[in-house]
């Protein structure tokens, strides 16, 4: 069953085509990398995924809601409801604890509720930690809580961006190992990297270069073409 489509989408930044009529479909329950040389059209991808852009032109489908009109708002509270982020920098509240940087997305979603906030870090293996600073944190510790907050809402999609870039070998392995928990349980993944060991990790890879999309299944060389994929 289809959770994301992304038809004939373009992004047109004046003489820049950024996405150039790109075809996606992501099942739900997939993990999925989208991955691809610098100026490929990643970061594009992601923020028109994430609802943090519109395309030029184009449908994006969520959940079988087309979404790629929707006004900012709009795009915020489907954002909110719908989608859990994960950052190459993690986006900490620096004077918050990390139970309450788990809370502060619950507070924007509905209620805050430190037991369900709790839970997740201790899903994550941080509960001993909760009461810490991010100054306090690994750079590991850090992503763990901002893989924590991407789940107290339970999201529909998970998209994670560049998410162990930061991170050394050890904590990488930590991470990978969450996402492959996530995925087992059923949990929707779009995972955008330039690291072709993350990207291996996932299900399917969508490879993008000069805005097209050029290959999947693991193909990550980046040669030339275009093409639809699913």
């Amino acid at each position: 069953m289809s959770l994301l489509e992304l038809k004939d989408v373009s992004k047109i930044y004046g003489d820049l085509h950024a996405l150039d009529h790109v075809n996606i479909t992501i099942d739900q329950g997939e993990w999925v990398a989208i991955m691809g040389p610098s100026g490929s059209g990643k970061s594009t991808a992601m923020n028109i995924i994430g609802c943090m852009d519109n395309p030029t032109s184009g449908e994006v489908l969520l959940d079988g809601q087309d979404i790629s009109k929707l006004s900012r708002k709009e795009l915020t509270e489907i954002r909110r409801d719908k989608i859990g982020l994960i950052f190459q920098q993690f986006h900490l509240i620096s004077y918050l604890t990390a139970v309450e940087n788990v809370m502060v997305a619950q507070y924007y979603h509905s209620l805050p509720d430190e037991a369900e906030a709790m839970e997740a870090l201790e899903r994550v293996g941080l509960a001993d930690r909760a009461k810490h600073l991010p100054s306090q944190l690994s750079g590991g510790e850090q992503q763990r809580v901002c893989v924590a907050r991407a789940l107290i809402n339970h999201p529909e999609i998970i998209l994670a961006d560049e998410p162990t870039g930061n991170l050394d070998e050890q904590n990488e392995r930590i991470v990978l190992d969450l996402f492959r928990q996530l995925h087992n349980e059923g949990t929707t993944l779009v995972v955008v990297t330039h690291d072709a060991e993350v990207g291996a990790t996932a299900q399917r890879v969508i490879t993008l270069e000069y805005g097209k999309v050029t290959s999947e299944n693991g193909d990550i060389s980046f040669g030339k073409g275009s093409g639809a994929i699913r």
